[in-house]
């Protein structure tokens, strides 16, 4: 899944939705990629897209990211 700017997403990405920055990546399935909190065996059926954290909002899934969709930062290169 990539932004709506072309930037391809990241596990660990912090990201804004809106005016809410506080979102967080925690799984790429495109990329088989999934934080230890969303292990793969509880989200890989969803096929494909990401699975983003929000405080304010949840937990939500996108297929394709929404156009307000922004990265934020980069997950440390240790996490």
């Amino acid at each position: 899944m990539k932004y709506p700017d072309g930037q391809q997403v990241a596990l660990g990405d912090r990201v804004r939705l809106g005016v809410n920055d506080g979102g967080l990546v925690v799984a790429h399935i495109d990329a088989n990629e999934y934080n230890a909190d969303y292990p793969k065996e509880q989200w890989a059926y969803l096929k494909k897209g990401a699975l983003i954290t929000f405080p304010e909002y949840g937990l939500l899934h996108y297929e394709v990211a929404e156009s307000d969709l922004q990265l934020v930062s980069r997950a440390a290169p240790d996490q």
